[in-house]
């Protein structure tokens, strides 16, 4: 591993499918994180860093279309997919009574995770994300829609070449409460622009998006055993408040917060808000 100059380390862990890169910093009880379709781990930088006075935050690149190496052409990246490879870069990393934290596409894999690989999670936390038959929701169908039609992907990414593109409300522009940094949304657009492998790996996901595995994660959640906590951004138009109150109705130990003044990548616009509702559900009782 490599240590970089905010106290998190740089690692990799090669699976059967392909390698997963991650940054780690902090000590005591493991947080993983979990980001979306065409984004990767600095989603949750200063989420992480607020909470690695207390834990072990571990932040993988997920491979969803913005990760920095391609992963085997015969991987199964579709979402079940996914929450597999959330178990196994777990089980590598000998990580147990794990709280996972997620966000938009990457809370649609969590749910998988939790209602059929649940034995190395301990606790949930969802931020805005795909749920029921919303999985994706309003004009994100289209995404998945260019996913699957010949050349259709490819358009996409190479669109967001184009900034005024990606920072528009069909786009980024509409995940956060102001204006997003296009620094991050570069990291998050470009690697499958280079890189015809990472750009498989992104449209095997998008792709795969379909509404009847978050209807099937949803239908076993009344039998989830682990306590969860949905902090919600209420300005969101795409995952609405009702969304969270839906999920959380349907888990017997769940707690809703809802953080004003942020969208979907909660963790961009209100980070401190954020890391101190999962602090405070992370703590000892009493």
């Amino acid at each position: 591993m490599s240590a970089g100059g905010d106290g998190f380390t740089a690692g990799r862990v090669a699976l059967d499918a392909g390698p997963i890169h991650y940054r780690e910093g902090g000590s005591g009880p493991p947080i993983v994180f979990v980001h979306g379709a065409i984004a990767n781990g600095r989603l949750w930088t200063a989420v992480a860093s607020e909470l690695a006075g207390g834990y072990r935050c571990i932040v993988p690149d997920w491979t969803m279309g913005s990760h920095p190496e391609a992963m085997n052409p015969d991987a199964d990246l579709s979402p079940r997919g996914q929450a597999r490879l959330i178990d196994e870069f777990m089980s590598a990393l000998g990580l147990d009574d794990v709280t996972i934290v997620a966000n938009d596409s990457g809370g649609a894999v969590s749910q998988i995770l939790v209602t059929e690989r649940p034995g190395r999670v301990g606790r949930l936390v969802l931020t805005n994300c795909d749920s029921f038959e919303h999985f994706p929701p309003g004009t994100f169908k289209t995404m998945v829609w260019m996913a699957r039609a010949p050349g259709g992907y490819s358009a996409l990414v190479n669109a967001m070449r184009i900034r005024a593109i990606r920072t528009s409300p069909i786009a980024y522009g509409a995940l956060t409460s102001g204006p997003a940094d296009d620094e991050l949304l570069r990291a998050f657009t470009e690697p499958q622009v280079r890189d015809a492998g990472i750009r498989r790996d992104g449209r095997k996901f998008v792709a795969a998006m379909r509404p009847a595995d978050t209807l099937a994660a949803g239908a076993k959640l009344p039998g989830l055993e682990i306590p969860a906590l949905m902090a919600w951004g209420v300005d969101d138009r795409f995952f609405k408040l009702d969304h969270a109150r839906r999920i959380a109705d349907a888990i017997p130990d769940a707690k809703l917060v809802e953080i004003a003044g942020a969208s979907t990548f909660v963790s961009l616009d209100r980070p401190q808000e954020l890391a101190a509702a999962i602090a405070d559900f992370m703590a000892p009782p009493g």
